[in-house]
């Protein structure tokens, strides 16, 4: 009979925050999987936990994953943890739950702190959906590509940061246009100088090109409003040609006559103007 792997979650900088299930898990277990196992060692020691231990991170994930799956086809019980945190959440994990999912071991979940979550909590923003971005990633096509979900996402979009790409980042989001869009940004969250600081985009930028960062950074910025979006689609449809603007419009089943009025007034011009460059 396989074993079962355990996903278990750590706590972030509050020791206290572990939980109760979690350690009776971690006790027993026949192995964890430790992203790093010398960073995780303080957690075991903090608890007096004796338990072997083996890497699996990033760099040797898929590796790591064929041998811990032989183990739990053996019948070991194994528990998964990150240095901290949830583990798959911005961290290792994902290879070896999905292999789990395909040769139909157990898992289960320990639920423990999670930095963009408890950043949410406190980022005075919409709640109610967001995006998940993790960290945006380090060459520039990486980084476009996640700044334009920010920009046309319409939920609150939360992402982690580096102390020493913040800067650039948010000198980033303000050349984007988005400088306007609120922002909180948290820092040591559960630790004893947790901070988390409230404002627009331009303005944290401003106070980071006088204040250096420390720490890791959780993000998390307003969606795209209502009259943003108008403001956007009104310029991207100026971008049109006229026909190509009418065209729009008659597509969408506005009779010629509204059509026209309809470019008119995005464009800032007479009818008769939009009437003679159409047809003529």
């Amino acid at each position: 009979m396989s074993g079962k792997l355990y996903i278990v979650g750590t706590p972030i900088g509050n020791l206290d925050d572990m939980s109760i299930r979690g350690l009776k898990v971690l006790q027993s277990v026949d192995l964890i999987a430790a992203e790093d196992t010398r960073h995780s060692i303080k957690l075991l020691n903090h608890f007096e936990i004796s338990k072997k231990m083996v890497a699996y991170h990033q760099h040797n994930e898929q590796q790591s994953c064929e041998g811990l799956i032989e183990l739990l086809k053996q019948g070991q019980n194994i528990a998964l943890i990150s240095d901290a945190g949830m583990p798959l959440i911005s961290d290792p994990g994902s290879v070896l739950v999905k292999s789990c999912v395909a040769n139909a071991i157990a898992l289960e979940v320990v639920p423990g702190p999670n930095a963009g979550l408890c950043g949410l909590v406190l980022s005075g923003l919409d709640t109610r959906s967001f995006l998940f971005l993790g960290f945006l990633g380090k060459d520039n096509k990486a980084v476009k590509a996640g700044i334009n979900r920010i920009e046309e996402s319409v939920d609150t979009v939360v992402l982690y940061e580096s102390p020493h790409r913040l800067p650039k980042t948010l000198e980033i989001l303000v050349k984007q246009g988005l400088g306007h869009r609120q922002m909180s940004i948290s820092r040591e969250l559960t630790k004893r100088y947790e901070e988390t600081r409230y404002g627009t985009i331009a303005e944290h930028r401003d106070y980071y090109q006088e204040n250096p960062p420390r720490g890791e950074y959780v993000l998390c910025i307003e969606g795209r409003t209502a009259d943003e979006g108008k403001v956007a689609s009104s310029l991207e449809l100026e971008s049109l040609s006229l026909e190509d603007h009418l065209a729009h419009y008659l597509k969408s089943g506005l009779p010629e006559k509204e059509a026209m009025k309809a470019v008119a007034k995005d464009r800032n011009i007479s009818r008769r103007d939009v009437y003679n460059a159409v047809k003529r």
